[in-house]
């Protein structure tokens, strides 16, 4: 039978890494890493994926925004106070 922790730790594209967790978040990382039968690693791995990638959609973002014009805050509730919202 092949240990798949093993298989990883000779992986060259893994990297170990030390983290220090709040206690309650490992306890709801292990007991997630038990209901679906994932690795901690694994789960930690995919939430860092997916939050980088949120990063990278974001600064795409503000490429596409940045000639916008910008209001000041006087401005802005000026045009909600003209738009009846205030």
């Amino acid at each position: 039978m092949v240990d798949i922790q093993t298989l990883k730790r000779h992986d060259p594209n893994m990297s170990k890494a030390t983290l220090y967790l709040d206690e309650p978040i490992h306890k709801a990382l292990r007991l997630k890493a038990v209901e679906t039968r994932k690795t901690m690693s694994d789960l930690v791995n995919e939430a860092l994926r997916i939050s980088l990638l949120e990063d990278y959609e974001d600064l795409e973002d503000l490429k596409v925004r940045q000639n916008e014009p910008t209001l000041g805050y006087e401005q802005f509730l000026g045009l909600l106070k003209s738009d009846g919202i205030l």
